[in-house]
């Protein structure tokens, strides 16, 4: 008699917070229904990596690949397999490795700023590349690296050198592709570094000054502390992306001359599904490469609760 009424006394609670908050719930529903129709429902398509896919009969009424992983061994021993898991890897794990540092440390820098002005000069001129389209970068990248106006080209010449095509060359890509996008993306991620950094309590600053510690004692022992969290969860989360790079640069940027080291998975899955047509395969990309993410994510996320105490779930 106790446990049904304990159940009434839970459900009635349960009730009674729904009716109380129901404007939330209500804000909630245009999100839950854009998951579902814009995010999940399409999910019925992965069916289409173990398909035969015929274009009048439609993915449902398509006949079933045999044996059912065919086109995911076609993959994996076709001849460009292992150049672009390769090179999709490397590129990652090199923008991973460079670029995630920079916009914690100028968030440190920008934080130990106390001109107002300088400070918000400062961070005005770090955003404003993040809101360049992947088309414009390209083409300042095409136009500073130019053989004949270039401005880089211009200033190797004045030293003496020789200028040469910078986007023709396959050792390179890489470089352009990492730097251009620290460039572009430094300020932007630094937005919610700046943000973790304000939340930590003064009084540690004033505590440690009085004990004698200056600038850089306080940065490495109160500020980097204090945003590890935060560091810790963006890397998780870029580590979801190892397998994942954006297709618009890397298409813009990749030429008959550096494609040894600039195709990678997005782009050889595009010629595959849009110039050849071969759907079930470049589905079936695109399914492996969705899973192995997953599991990164997955593994590292694992790592960081067992290792300290910061995960996502």
């Amino acid at each position: 008699m106790a446990q049904l009424d304990l159940r009434n006394l839970k459900a009635f609670n349960r009730r009674n917070r729904i009716t109380r908050n129901w404007q939330l719930y209500v804000m909630l529903i245009p999100v839950i229904a854009y998951f579902v129709v814009m995010c999940y429902g399409p999910m019925y398509g992965v069916v289409l990596a173990f398909k035969d896919y015929r274009v009048r009969r439609g993915i449902m009424g398509s006949p079933w690949a045999d044996p059912l992983m065919k086109h995911f061994v076609r993959f994996f021993t076709s001849p460009y397999c292992e150049r672009v898991i390769t090179n999709t890897v490397v590129l990652s794990l090199q923008s991973l490795i460079w670029g995630f540092p920079v916009p914690i440390l100028l968030a440190l820098c920008v934080n130990e700023v106390r001109n107002t002005k300088y400070k918000k000069f400062v961070q005005n001129v770090t955003y404003a590349p993040h809101f360049l389209s992947t088309v414009v970068l390209v083409g300042l990248i095409r136009s500073f690296t130019n053989t004949d106006y270039g401005v880089v080209n211009i200033f190797i010449r004045a030293l003496g050198g020789e200028g040469y095509n910078w986007m023709q060359r396959a050792d390179l890509f890489r470089p352009l592709y990492i730097g251009s996008g620290m460039w572009q993306n430094a300020g932007w991620n630094s937005i919610i570094y700046i943000a973790a950094l304000a939340g930590i309590d003064l009084e540690q600053h004033e505590s440690a000054m009085i004990d004698g510690a200056n600038r850089w004692k306080r940065i490495w022992h109160i500020n980097l502390p204090g945003i590890m969290p935060t560091i810790v969860t963006l890397l998780i989360l870029n580590s979801g992306y190892i397998m994942s790079v954006g297709f618009e640069k890397v298409f813009l940027m990749q030429n008959d001359l550096n494609l040894s080291v600039s195709d990678v998975i997005s782009t050889y899955s595009y010629r595959i599904g849009i110039e050849s047509a071969q759907y079930e395969m470049a589905t079936a990309i695109g399914l492996f490469n969705s899973v192995i993410n997953m599991v990164l994510l997955v593994l590292v996320n694992a790592a960081s609760r067992r290792l300290g105490d910061t995960s996502l779930w």
